[in-house]
């Protein structure tokens, strides 16, 4: 049975911070390997780089140590993580425990605002970038849109946290995976079920999506 949409008309989002820019900048450079794996980060160069002060870009760095994508020694200085393949599994099992709910609280909890900003991504899978950077972009949204419609911002954090490790693990081997537009095409039922509001389904989905991108990264390995 569809779970009815709440039509109250949504908020407006409140405007970033420097810190939370330069969070998202530092971020995707390191997630899309712009900073590779173990390479040293300078933080005058990204305020370079970023256009920002030392402050919101320490402030950065100092989140992206707590979520592993950064780590700091003494002495030596700040360097993006190595990618561990051992941690695929271990990274797999969290999201295994929590993307489905994500899928399914999105179906029961999407507002009449998201509900049309989900129509309007699916239409995009009819124009998208096709190369592989542009399809990566487009899962990006789509995860990240699902984590937000949840509204479970403890949800949502900790998604972001563990799909962003995964993401780093795909771009490192995105030129030898031969199916991601395919894998990435079956977005489509997945926020056709959210719009629809077929919340078990939407859960059964989002679990099956997240096996296939083990079972991708292991074929190639």
């Amino acid at each position: 049975m569809a779970t009815r949409v709440t039509t109250s008309p949504a908020a407006p989002a409140p405007a970033k911070s420097l810190a939370e820019q330069a969070y998202e900048a530092v971020r995707d450079l390191i997630i899309t390997l712009e900073i590779r794996p173990g390479a040293p980060i300078s933080a005058d160069d990204l305020m370079s780089r970023l256009g920002l002060g030392r402050t919101p870009v320490h402030q950065a760095l100092k989140r992206l140590e707590s979520e592993s994508l950064v780590a700091v020694f003494p002495r030596r200085g700040t360097f993006a993580t190595d990618v561990n393949i051992t941690d695929l599994a271990l990274v797999t099992e969290v999201r295994l425990q929590l993307e489905g709910r994500a899928a399914h609280s999105a179906a029961q909890r999407r507002t009449g605002a998201e509900l049309e900003e989900l129509r309007e991504l699916l239409r995009t899978f009819d124009s998208a970038d096709v190369t592989d950077h542009g399809l990566m972009a487009l899962d990006t949204e789509v995860h990240r849109t699902i984590y937000r419609c949840a509204h479970n911002k403890y949800l949502e954090a900790t998604l972001e946290q563990y799909y962003n490790l995964q993401l780093r693990i795909w771009y490192l081997f995105l030129d030898r995976l031969p199916h991601v537009a395919e894998h990435i095409a079956g977005h489509r039922t997945l926020i056709e079920a959210i719009i629809e509001g077929a919340a078990d389904r939407a859960q059964q989905i989002a679990l099956e999506h997240v096996s296939g991108f083990e079972a991708e990264i292991r074929s190639v390995l």
